[in-house]
């Protein structure tokens, strides 16, 4: 048996109603050199015997039926059943552009520096498809090269995990998926990137995403706020603020507050807030002083190996404190990161 150019990881939990539009998108592919590998959890729903019927039809298809376990095992048990050196993630509700996985695969034959390729996306039904979901996409997709994706790593998941196409090696390498309790995607792309890994993505909408009311970023509190700011907060220590003197959080409201509980439990060294907001300006928030953002250049050259982080989700906000902190010659990536 050759081995294909790409493996197609799509895992399957009670999917039979979106399932075949999902699989009629993969099969129809410009790069029909593939194999999808497709894992039934445990469904309760006719899921299974649509993976047999697909696997009669095209043998391209081959169904791995599992006792339900969850989802990071079953991307574990399909990761190491994937026989390409290219893997492809794909979900079972969505739908994949047909040159998808040509110009995927082709970004990463041309780049062999870059370990994960992502697209652009795209949110369907529209009438699913609320101002929260259209916001986190546009986002992600203002964010194609390797640079955009470095910087701003920290505010949010910038790879929706259905459109990207992983070199095996390099997440084998890592331990595969991992479970503790927050999002197994972006867990893995903080672990990539903090061992130097690095990402890119194709400038085409070549996934179509579909949201619906039952989707797991919804239903599953691994996805919620606390815990992206537990991962952050993990990953921060062990990276950007590893060695690190002094940490400035800037954005003492909610957000700020919230990761800084994190980081403390994370021993990190908090030094103060700093806040636009006259109300919170020389009070204390957290057991930390919090400073107007004109005091900032002289606690800054007060501290021992000071580092910033900018934690204020505002709309807007992020441009405008970015334009500050380069004006005090703060340098995003050295001095400071946004984290929100």
């Amino acid at each position: 048996m050759t081995t294909p150019a790409v493996s197609v990881l799509i895992p399957c939990y009670n999917a039979a109603a979106t399932l075949d539009e999902a699989m009629t998108s993969l099969l129809a592919q410009t790069l029909d050199d593939l194999e999808v590998v497709a894992l039934d959890d445990g469904s309760e729903d006719a899921t299974a015997d649509r993976l047999r019927a697909w696997a009669a039809r095209d043998g391209r298809v081959r169904p791995v039926l599992l006792p339900h376990r969850g989802l990071i095992p079953a991307l574990n048990a399909g990761l190491a059943a994937c026989r390409a050196p290219l893997v492809a993630r794909m979900d079972a509700d969505d739908r994949a552009h047909p040159d998808r996985l040509a110009q995927q695969v082709a970004l990463l034959d041309r780049s062999p520096e870059i370990a994960v390729a992502g697209c652009l996306v795209d949110g369907f039904p529209a009438e699913e498809v609320r101002e929260g979901f259209r916001i986190y996409i546009a986002w992600l997709n203002s964010l194609v090269t390797s640079e955009d994706i470095a910087r701003e790593i920290w505010i949010e998941s910038p790879l929706a995990h259905s459109s990207v196409v992983l070199r095996k090696a390099a997440v084998e390498g890592l331990g595969g998926y991992q479970d503790h309790g927050w999002p197994e995607d972006y867990d893995l792309w903080l672990r990539m990137h903090l061992s130097g890994a690095r990402f890119a993505k194709v400038p085409q909408v070549l996934l179509y995403w579909r949201e619906h009311p039952a989707r797991l970023t919804r239903t599953d509190r691994r996805y919620s706020v606390e815990n992206f700011l537990r991962a952050k907060a993990r990953y921060l220590a062990a990276g950007p603020l590893c060695e690190r003197g002094a940490v400035i959080v800037w954005g003492a409201g909610q957000m700020g507050r919230r990761l800084s509980k994190h980081l403390t439990r994370a021993a990190v060294p908090l030094a103060a807030f700093v806040d636009i907001d006259p109300a919170k300006i020389g009070r204390r928030r957290r057991g930390l002083p919090v400073y107007a953002p004109g005091d900032l250049p002289a606690l800054w050259h007060g501290l021992e190996r000071p580092v910033l982080l900018l934690a204020v989700g505002a709309r807007g906000a992020r441009a405008l404190i970015r334009e500050q902190l380069m004006t005090m010659g703060l340098r995003e990536g050295e001095d400071w990161w946004a984290v929100a």
